[in-house]
C-alpha cells in the first residue's frame, strides 16, 4: 500500500506483519514526511473555510482559512491568493448512516465507525453493525473480543442469512440486512432474526462534502458523485487551476493518490498539457453514458473496482512513469478475494505460505530503494 519509490517495510522496531496495524502506518506517513522534508510545508491547526476565484484575476484563487493562535484557544481568519488549488480533503469526513425503518424511535446507541477507536467501550455488550466491507470487519473482530455478541449486517447477503463467522470469535454473526429497529430495543433482519442490541454501529461509508468551495468551482456534489470531473481529477471548466486528489473508492489509496499527484503537478508545471475543456468535457460525458449503460448507480461513480490499474496505468503514461508492476496488481486482487472468501479472515491466509511468491517478489523490488534496511 506504499508509495510507489518509498516502501512501506517496517523498520527495526516497527510491525514486521503483512497486515500491520494502524501505528504501523503512521510510523510510515511520519518517516515519508521527514524524509522529504514535508513538515515545513504543512499548516497544522489550519481550516479551509472559503476557496473562491479572484475577481480581479479569473485565474488565480483565493482561499481564507482560519489558524489558531499560538498559545491561545482563540482563531483567526486571513486570506491569501494562489494561482491553483488542489483539493485534498479525502471523503472520510461525513459520514453516510444506513436509512432503517424505526430507527428514530430505537433506544440504543447509534455510532458511525468514524468515532471508533477502541473495543473496550463496548465490553460486554450486543453490537449490530451495518457493513461488511473493510472497515466493518476490521471493527467487528475487534469488538468481538470484549463484546457478549457482535451481528454484523449486510445488504449485499442474500435475505436469508444467518451464520456464524468462522475464525477465533464464536460470538460473531453474519446476517442480511438490518429490516427494522423496535422501541423496545430490538432489531429484526431481513432473515427474520431478532435480537435486542445495545449499539448500532454504521460501518456505511462516507459522504463527498466541499463546504468550502462555492458555485464558482463548477461542481457539484449529486448521490456522492462529484462532477463533472475529468478522469476524476480536473473540472474541465477551470482546469489545472482547481483539481482533486483521492476521491476514487475501494483502491490502493497511497499508490493512487502518488500517480494523481504526479499527473497534476505535471500539469501545473506545463510539463503535461490537458485536452481543451470541449473534450474533456466530452470525455466525462462518455464515461456518465458508459456507467447508465451497464445500470452502475450514480453513487458508485468514483468506485474504481476493477479498472484500478487500467486508470493507474493511464496516469503513469501521462507521467511518463512505469506501469504498476505485476506483483501489486495480483496481491491486491489477491487480498481482496481473501477478504470476500473470508469474511475478514483474509489475513490469516497470508500466513499459510501461498502467498510468500508476491511477497519475494515485493521485497525484492524495495531492495532497489532501500537496499541496507532490507538485507538480514
Amino acid at each position: 500500500m506504499g508509495f510507489l519509490d518509498f516502501p512501506f517495510a517496517a523498520g527495526p522496531d516497527g510491525d514486521p506483519r503483512t497486515f500491520p496495524g494502524h501505528a504501523e502506518v503512521l510510523r510510515y506517513l511520519r518517516e515519508f514526511a521527514r524524509r522529504f522534508d514535508l513538515h515545513g510545508l504543512v499548516r497544522l491547526e489550519t481550516e479551509v473555510v472559503r476557496v473562491s476565484r479572484d475577481a480581479d484575476a479569473n485565474s488565480s484563487w483565493r482561499v481564507r482559512y482560519s489558524r489558531k493562535l499560538a498559545g491561545s484557544e482563540k482563531r483567526e481568519e486571513e486570506e491569501e491568493v494562489f494561482d491553483a488549488v488542489v483539493v485534498c480533503n479525502g471523503h472520510y469526513y461525513q459520514p453516510h448512516v444506513a436509512d432503517i425503518l424505526g430507527m428514530d424511535a430505537w433506544p440504543g446507541k447509534q455510532l458511525h465507525s468514524n468515532t471508533y477507536r477502541v473495543p473496550e467501550p463496548f465490553r460486554g455488550q450486543v453490537v449490530v453493525v451495518i457493513g461488511c466491507s473493510v472497515s466493518g470487519m476490521d471493527i467487528s473482530r475487534d469488538i468481538a473480543g470484549v463484546a457478549k455478541e457482535v451481528h454484523v449486517a449486510s445488504r449485499s447477503a442474500p435475505a436469508a442469512t444467518c451464520e456464524r463467522l468462522p475464525g477465533h470469535h464464536t460470538n460473531l454473526w453474519f446476517h442480511s440486512m438490518v429490516d427494522r429497529a423496535e422501541e423496545d430495543g430490538t432489531v429484526v433482519f431481513q432473515d427474520g432474526s431478532r435480537i435486542k442490541a445495545d449499539v448500532i454501529l454504521h460501518c456505511t461509508g462516507y459522504k463527498y462534502s466541499f463546504p468550502f468551495l462555492g458555485d464558482d468551482a463548477t461542481i457539484s456534489v449529486d448521490d456522492n458523485r462529484v462532477g463533472p470531473l475529468y478522469k476524476h481529477v480536473f473540472p474541465p471548466q477551470v482546469a489545472p487551476q482547481l483539481s482533486f486528489i483521492g476521491l476514487p473508492l475501494k483502491v490502493i489509496p497511497f499508490t493512487l493518490f502518488e500517480l494523481q499527484s504526479n499527473w497534476v503537478a505535471g500539469v501545473l508545471s506545463g510539463r503535461i498539457q490537458l485536452p481543451s475543456k470541449e473534450d474533456m468535457m466530452r470525455d466525462v460525458m462518455a464515461f456518465y453514458s458508459s456507467l447508465d449503460a451497464c445500470g452502475r448507480p450514480r453513487r458508485y461513480t468514483h468506485v474504481l473496482g476493477d479498472l484500478e490499474f487500467e486508470y493507474e496505468n493511464w496516469l503513469a503514461g501521462q507521467c511518463r512513469r512505469e506501469c504498476i508492476e505485476d506483483w501489486r496488481r495480483e496481491m491486491f486482487a489477491v487480498s481482496m478475494q481473501d477478504n470476500v472468501d473470508h469474511h475478514g479472515n483474509h489475513r490469516d491466509m497470508w500466513d499459510r505460505g501461498d502467498r510468500d511468491h508476491l511477497l519475494v517478489q515485493a521485497n525484492r523490488e524495495f531492495t532497489h530503494y532501500f537496499p541496507a534496511a532490507l538485507q538480514p
